[in-house]
């Protein structure tokens, strides 16, 4: 089992903004942020659903090659506030909403590419 992940980014500041309106749409916000006088290396985010953070944001030299990391959710329709969440943010479009039946029938998701290129995924697994 996973506990947290995240990405570094170029741009602390953009990908802060990025991140929050584009997640704030699947129920994450920011739930801890140290700056790098605190950690000795980084600004960090960690964004989640309350009360822990399994998403973090790292200033830095991004990732080569860009990340791919997936958020599961429970309904369609946040996969698609997502998508318009993402893209009104800034993100650039890698994949819009829909099925995507080589995974399974059910596999409905959105790809966003974040501002250094980490590709972002939203899905359900569920039956609409």
């Amino acid at each position: 089992m996973i506990d947290h992940t995240g990405v570094q980014v170029s741009d602390y500041v953009a990908s802060r903004a990025f991140y929050s309106q584009a997640l704030a749409a699947i129920g994450y916000s920011v739930l801890m942020e140290l700056s790098a006088a605190v950690t000795k290396s980084a600004d960090v985010a960690g964004f989640g659903a309350a009360p822990k953070p399994d998403f973090w944001i790292a200033s830095g030299k991004p990732n080569v090659p860009p990340l791919h990391v997936a958020f599961s959710v429970d309904s369609r329709a946040q996969v698609d506030a997502f998508y318009k969440a993402a893209i009104a943010a800034g993100g650039r479009d890698n994949g819009g909403p829909g099925i995507r039946p080589h995974y399974h029938e059910n596999y409905y998701a959105a790809f966003v590419l974040d501002p250094d290129s980490h590709n972002i995924e939203v899905v359900c697994h569920k039956p609409a």
